[in-house]
């Protein structure tokens, strides 16, 4: 049981030990690690947020899951929920890059409500709930604030949101097109949206950055998944305390 490899590392070894533990092998795992992978973990981390994060509604193609994650990972959102109907959530390796391997996942399950469910955690998290939706009465993407924290919602490829999905969220928004054809590639709309919100982001005065308590978490998963035995290697050490 001890000797999981990192790529095979679950939520549960992480829920094995609290903050406090986690806190406190930080420096010790930090050991394990080449200066250049721990500046590398210290650095993407002061550039990771919360502020904003993505939904995906029952995406059916793993290509467009995939690169949704990709780009979400590379701009610093450290969050992706999906939400399940019809289609199973799967995950394209060859196009993630290992994405998902930084990002922390929400999966709600093909279950009744589950739609309102993922709605009403995001809400408890003091969230702003919005649907990406080319209708006429929706925001313009540039109009959008940043002020406020976001969790921005996307459709399956052929019909976009369910009338369940829009109705929980609060507002909508859509991105300026001039050509003929009325909408995006899911993974483009999500590429362009995150594009325009983390720049204008980066630009303002709001705290967007992980809390400490976050980065703790973050800093002892990510240090766990780049070295390998982390489970030995951290058994070992409360044996040799």
């Amino acid at each position: 049981m001890w000797r999981e490899n990192q790529e095979e590392l679950k939520q549960e070894f992480f829920d094995r030990f609290t903050r406090g533990q986690k806190a406190e092998l930080i420096p010790y795992l930090r050991s394990f690690v080449t200066p250049e992978r721990d500046a590398r973990i210290r650095s993407v981390l002061a550039n990771r947020t919360r502020h904003f994060t993505i939904v995906l509604e029952d995406l059916f193609q793993t290509q467009n899951i995939s690169a949704v994650m990709r780009t979400s990972e590379c701009y610093g959102i450290q969050d992706v929920h999906i939400v399940e109907k019809e289609y199973e959530f799967m995950i394209h390796q060859a196009i993630s890059m290992g994405a998902n391997k930084w990002l922390t996942l929400h999966n709600y399950q093909n279950e009744p409500g589950n739609v309102k469910r993922c709605a009403e955690h995001l809400h408890t998290a003091g969230y702003k709930l919005v649907a990406t939706l080319p209708a006429e009465n929706s925001l313009f993407l540039q109009d959008l604030p940043v002020e406020d924290k976001a969790a921005f919602w996307f459709g399956t490829e052929l019909t976009g949101l369910s009338d369940e999905a829009i109705a929980c969220c609060d507002c909508a928004v859509k991105i300026p097109m001039y050509g003929f054809t009325e909408s995006f590639n899911i993974s483009n709309s999500v590429a362009i949206l995150v594009s325009n919100m983390m720049e204008r982001l980066h630009h303002s005065n709001v705290n967007w950055q992980l809390s400490d308590d976050e980065t703790t978490e973050l800093t002892f998963e990510w240090l766990c998944k780049s070295i390998r035995e982390p489970a030995f290697i951290i058994q070992d050490y409360w044996k040799r305390k």
